[in-house]
C-alpha cells in the first residue's frame, strides 16, 4: 500500500531579480516520428511528476536532427494553462511563433508542420530550454501565412502549437542535435 506524501514545496523570489520575459530569436522542431527515446519527468511511485526538468536527452532515429526556425521575439510567447478535472487536470501549452518570411522554404515548412505531430523546442531569456510537445498526447500546430498589405504592410509566417502535458512547459537540458551541430553537447 502506498503512502501520499504531499508534493509541495516552498518557492521564493529575491526581490530585485529580474524575470525577463519573452523568448530567443531561434526554436527547433522535429517530427515525434524521428525521436527514438524521450528524457523523462521524474516521478513518485503514485505517477506524480516531483521535478518539471526532463532527465536525459531526446534520442533521435539515424541521420535525424532538430531543424530550426527563426522567429521575430517580440511577437512570440509561450503560456501554459490548466485544463481537465480535479484528479486528472493536465496542462494546455501554447508556442505562437512568428517568422516574418514567407517565400519557399516558409511555405512548404507550413504544410510540413500542419500535416505533422511535432515537438517544438523554445529558449527563454535565461537561456533555458522549455518543450512544447508531449509523448503521451499530441501536438496540433496549425500555421498561417501573411503576405502584407499594401506598401507598408508587413509578412508573416505565423505558428501555433498547443500541447497537453502534465506540467507547464518542462525545462529540457538535454543534448539537441541540429544541422548545425550539438547544443548542450554532454561532456565525455
Amino acid at each position: 500500500m502506498s503512502t501520499c506524501v504531499n508534493l509541495q514545496k516552498s518557492i521564493s523570489w529575491c526581490q530585485g531579480t529580474p524575470e525577463l520575459p519573452g523568448i530567443k530569436r531561434r526554436i527547433y522542431y522535429i517530427a515525434k516520428s524521428q525521436i527514438v527515446k524521450w528524457p523523462t519527468l521524474p516521478k513518485d511511485e503514485l505517477g506524480r511528476a516531483t521535478s518539471a526538468v526532463y532527465t536525459g536527452s531526446f534520442v533521435l532515429a539515424a541521420d535525424a536532427t532538430w531543424k530550426h526556425i527563426d522567429v521575430l521575439p517580440d511577437k512570440c510567447q509561450v503560456t501554459s494553462e490548466a485544463q481537465g478535472e480535479v484528479p486528472s487536470q493536465t496542462q494546455l501549452n501554447k508556442l505562437t511563433a512568428v517568422h516574418p518570411a514567407v517565400g519557399e522554404e516558409a511555405t512548404a515548412a507550413a504544410a510540413y508542420i500542419n500535416n505533422t505531430d511535432n515537438v517544438f523546442l523554445v529558449e527563454d531569456m535565461k537561456g533555458k530550454y522549455r518543450v512544447i510537445g508531449s509523448d503521451m498526447w499530441n501536438t496540433k500546430a496549425t500555421v498561417a501565412q501573411d503576405l502584407g498589405q499594401g506598401a507598408t504592410g508587413t509578412t508573416s509566417t505565423t505558428i501555433n502549437a498547443e500541447a497537453t502535458d502534465v506540467v507547464p512547459a518542462p525545462f529540457y537540458e538535454g543534448e539537441i542535435v541540429t544541422d548545425e551541430g550539438t547544443i548542450n553537447e554532454a561532456e565525455a
